[in-house]
């Protein structure tokens, strides 16, 4: 599927299910077998690698077919295992998709769910996620950060 088809398609389904059935059965709706696809995909390249900048850079190729454009920085520190995700691009930002279904931003639908669904599927590393900034929100790129307890 294209990836703005993708996108697309999760804000048609939590539009329908939100005005249907409130927004707690629209996150359901949508999370529900997210972490064990987070897990199956992400978890390909983290368990390949010993850190998780190295996991995160071999998926760059990856995240540049759906239209994102990703750096990563290695941040390991303190004896954690520790990664910046820097997306320059928002595809869902850029072609307004969320507007489509009234949302006044993507975040909630697209990264915020997908960091809920990687923190799920990780949390026997202790691995977790955060969003530490969004161009939904005028900085001029997406941060997230991810870290774990070293091995």
């Amino acid at each position: 599927m294209n990836p703005l088809d993708m996108f697309r398609k999760k804000f048609e389904i939590y539009r329908k299910v939100l005005d249907e059935s409130g927004e707690k059965k629209a996150w359901d709706a949508l999370f529900d077998g997210y972490p064990e696809r987070q897990r199956k995909n992400m978890g390909a390249f983290i368990e390949k690698h010993n850190t998780l900048a190295e996991a995160f850079t071999e998926a760059v190729a990856i995240y540049k077919q759906i239209g994102m454009e990703m750096q990563v920085v290695d941040i390991s520190n303190n004896n954690m295992d520790a990664v910046l995700e820097i997306q320059r691009v928002c595809p869902a930002l850029q072609f307004n998709l969320h507007k489509d279904f009234g949302f006044e931003k993507p975040c909630r639908v697209i990264c915020e769910m997908d960091l809920a669904a990687t923190n799920q599927a990780f949390a026997d590393m202790n691995m977790k996620g955060s969003i530490l900034c969004a161009q939904a929100e005028g900085s001029c790129v997406c941060m997230f950060k991810y870290e774990r307890p070293k091995k």
